[in-house]
């Protein structure tokens, strides 16, 4: 009766574009302040709560967050079920602090810490504090006032005590946690470790290098099985290799890897031992050839929608958004460094061609986000209708660089019709004149799993912000 029809029903409404408002951050570099190579952050994961986050960095130290701002009224999602208002943005916390591993030393190594433990030396017996033999020589009175008394040695107590005399008993509301390796998973690489990911089965995961993948039972740690293995008899034959590896995450059975060709392959480990063979593969054939074009093309990370059907990849142009039921393209291509491309020469003298940008989804499917240069950040919309592409900066004030230049609006993933958004793009210029920094880059950040709030680091920086 409206005269739209099925695919128009079905379409979701556009959500207006996101206002990103800067929440915290953690280490902040003072102006000029030079950053040690141990302290830069590599890594950073909301747990699927999103009420703790983890970073790692460099010299191989873990940092753990812990949120706030809900702490005192419960679960958020809680909350929100009792229409309870929530007005103040995320908040998060130093909680504690451990040491994976050694740089240099145990980088081949895959560490689980299986849960954070009270330290037995914090806790006193039965709720008080032991007394030092060094205390002050007061003694404190049942009516609260304290009287020094030197008592000579052969001062006794009389037997059962002192009915009327009350000692005070200290209690600490601070918890103090100690991390304690349980396991550590080692001797299966001969290369580094590029991905980790957790099965939804609670009871595997997997580790890739460049060559291979094995899978993991969580409860035995001196064995492992190989599941993928690219290594050619002749490592002269060697044309790719694995870059990103992640478990779906819904079917236990399935998941998928990314490789230096720009090729995403699925895998089912119920066909067999060795997984050969892919289920599905996912590529994008290029257009003109040159030097860099499969330079360009190597995938740096791979990331599964919530909702299991979607894949979003990012390589050194693009990000792009995959339907795992339609192999013949991308559903979604998002312009990231366009602008770059008459540089490539100099940045491959640079090696900055070569930098790993990390890519997340919002936990609602409707906006991805990926890392750039001169510390900035994208975030664009993937729904129907869509043109939110906005530019924004890793500091206190995040919409200083923003920009909005979609080349066209977004089309529904439904219609399985190829889509390509820009961001702002320019000739290595940003909105205010200045040139893009390659020297400073953001290559980590993650999506909360449940509200739209993103998290990403900066060097030895981690910013948080919330829309």
């Amino acid at each position: 009766m409206n005269g739209k029809g099925p695919e128009d029903a079905r379409a979701p409404a556009v959500p207006p574009p996101l206002e990103w408002k800067f929440s915290q951050v953690f280490g902040e570099r003072a102006a000029g302040e030079e950053v040690q190579e141990v302290d830069i952050i590599s890594a950073i994961e909301f747990d699927k709560s999103g009420d703790h986050l983890a970073t790692g960095d460099r010299g191989g130290r873990v940092v753990l967050f812990e949120r706030t701002d809900v702490r005192d009224h419960g679960c958020r999602r809680d909350l929100e079920s009792l229409d309870y208002p929530i007005s103040r943005h995320p908040e998060f916390r130093y909680k504690t602090e451990f040491q994976s591993h050694e740089p240099e030393v145990q980088e081949k190594k895959v560490k689980r810490i299986s849960k954070m433990n009270l330290d037995p030396s914090q806790a006193a017996a039965n709720g008080s504090i032991a007394s030092s033999s060094t205390a002050s020589p007061r003694v404190c009175l049942p009516n609260g006032g304290c009287s020094y008394n030197y008592m000579s040695n052969d001062f006794s107590f009389p037997p059962g005590g002192f009915p009327s005399l009350r000692l005070p008993a200290v209690a600490s509301q601070e918890t103090s946690l100690v991390a304690r390796c349980r396991r550590i998973y080692a001797h299966a690489h001969d290369y580094h470790i590029n991905s980790i990911s957790n099965n939804s089965d609670g009871e595997t995961f997997i580790s890739a290098d460049d060559l291979r993948i094995n899978l993991w039972n969580l409860e035995i740690s001196n064995q492992s099985f190989n599941i993928v293995d690219v290594k050619p008899a002749n490592m002269e034959d060697l044309t790719e290799v694995i870059t990103s590896a992640e478990f779906h995450p819904n079917r236990c059975n399935t998941l998928a890897y990314s490789s230096s060709k720009g090729s995403i392959r699925l895998i089912d480990l119920r066909q067999s031992a060795l997984c050969d063979n892919h289920s599905q593969l996912f590529e994008e054939a290029p257009g003109s050839r040159s030097f860099f074009t499969e330079i360009i093309a190597s995938i740096s990370d791979i990331k599964f929608g919530q909702d299991g059907r979607h894949i979003l990849s990012r390589d050194y142009m693009t990000l792009k958004l995959w339907d795992i039921n339609m192999d013949s393209g991308p559903v979604a291509t998002f312009q990231v460094h366009e602008y770059l491309r008459p540089q490539l020469c100099d940045l491959y003298e640079s090696d900055s061609i070569f930098d790993k940008f990390e890519c997340c989804l919002s936990g609602d499917g409707l906006r991805v986000a990926t890392g750039s240069y001169s510390n900035l950040f994208r975030v664009f919309g993937c729904v129907a209708g869509s043109t939110e592409a906005a530019t924004l900066e890793a500091s206190k004030n995040p919409m200083r660089r923003q920009g909005q230049n979609p080349a066209r609006p977004a089309r529904s993933l439904s219609s399985l019709t190829r889509v390509v958004r820009r961001g702002a793009e320019t000739s290595g210029i940003d909105a205010n004149g200045n040139s893009y920094d390659f020297t400073t880059k953001l290559l980590h950040l993650a999506w909360h799993p449940t509200e739209n709030s993103i998290a990403c680091a900066a060097a030895n920086s981690l910013y948080m912000y919330y829309a």
